[in-house]
């Protein structure tokens, strides 16, 4: 990554190749400069450039990232698993989950078929489940919290 430079062809060539073809520091590498560099933060659209400004991905600029995240993240244990099984393993009394499922309507941002509004976490039967939910004010949303075991849970 220290040499890397920024390009469309870069770009493009990126978010084209297959990420299970990569290994986890390929692949990771890959992320970051895809978000970094698509407009919005969707790799799935456009290029972002922006006449005036200088590159989003650059070494100066991402190894403070990398930095910051360290710190943040230091002690935090994470699972490669699908949310069911998370809170399968780890709920219980002392557990507090933040669950941020895709917007209404933005189900596929995060790569196609990887979410459908039936098994967001709206509609599981939390049970002893602590925390919050964050979900847009959208009227759909509304009826997954009014009744059940999941009414005590704020939406936010």
């Amino acid at each position: 990554m220290r040499f890397q430079i920024t390009s469309r062809r870069e770009f493009e060539r990126l978010r084209a190749c297959d990420p299970a073809t990569l290994t986890d520091l390929e692949h990771a590498a890959r992320f970051l400069y895809l978000q970094r560099l698509a407009f919005g933060g969707r790799p799935s659209d456009v290029f972002g450039v922006q006449p005036g400004c200088g590159s989003r991905f650059s070494l100066a600029k991402v190894g403070p990232l990398f930095d910051s995240a360290h710190s943040r993240l230091d002690g935090v244990v994470f699972e490669n698993l699908p949310w069911q099984e998370v809170l399968a393993r780890y709920d219980g009394p002392q557990a507090l989950f933040y669950l941020d499922p895709p917007y209404w309507g933005g189900e596929d941002d995060y790569g196609k078929g990887l979410f459908d509004r039936a098994s967001t976490p709206s509609r599981l039967d939390f049970g002893s489940l602590g925390g919050e939910l964050p979900f847009g004010t959208v009227p759909e949303r509304r009826p997954s919290f009014q009744s059940g075991p999941s009414a005590n849970r704020r939406a936010v």
